[in-house]
């Protein structure tokens, strides 16, 4: 009897300490400059990393530049295709960059209309409006430098790169693929 006082207590403590913790799961963030965004997103945005912001072509056989110039060699990009796919790298870095920074300060800025006590209905919806308009800019940077880079490869290319991110098994071939 007096052990299974001891495990209820204890099956009561633990209970307690899980659910203390599930209703504090944001407990620490407010430490950060920018309530919203970590310092890898702040990071990712300011130097014009893709985020996953590109995912729906990445994952749907619409390559990205930077990958496609991480695996060159072993897609055998020509001389003439490793050009053209930096170019397109750089302008979509030249794009990102800007857009992304000016994310970060439209995030700034509603954390500042909270953690000043001034935000109003209104401020509160053009501040969205605005934060929402910068994320769909910089969304549609990304995915259209994933069309533009798919334009510049050849079918066995595309079929080596989705191996090489591991969307696809070598032995899979085009024909035979099983949709559940």
């Amino acid at each position: 009897m007096r052990r299974l006082i001891l495990l209820a207590a204890t099956l009561i403590v633990s209970c307690n300490a899980a659910s203390a913790q599930s209703s504090q799961p944001y407990a620490g963030l407010e430490q950060r400059p920018i309530k919203a965004l970590s310092h890898q997103q702040v990071d990712d945005l300011r130097t014009g990393r893709g985020m996953g912001l590109a995912l729906a072509a990445e994952l749907n056989g619409y390559p990205g530049p930077s990958h496609v110039l991480e695996f060159g060699d072993r897609l055998d990009l020509t001389a003439d295709q490793r050009i053209q796919v930096q170019r397109l790298f750089d302008a979509m870095k030249q794009e990102a960059v800007p857009l992304g920074n000016k994310l970060v300060e439209q995030e700034t800025e509603l954390d500042r209309l909270f953690s000043a006590r001034v935000v109003t209905p209104e401020s509160l919806k053009a501040t969205l409006v605005a934060i929402s308009e910068t994320q769909a800019l910089l969304r549609e940077s990304h995915l259209k430098y994933h069309l533009s880079t798919t334009a510049l490869l050849d079918q066995s290319q595309m079929q080596r790169y989705a191996e090489l991110r591991g969307y696809q098994r070598p032995d899979s071939s085009e024909g035979h693929k099983h949709h559940h």
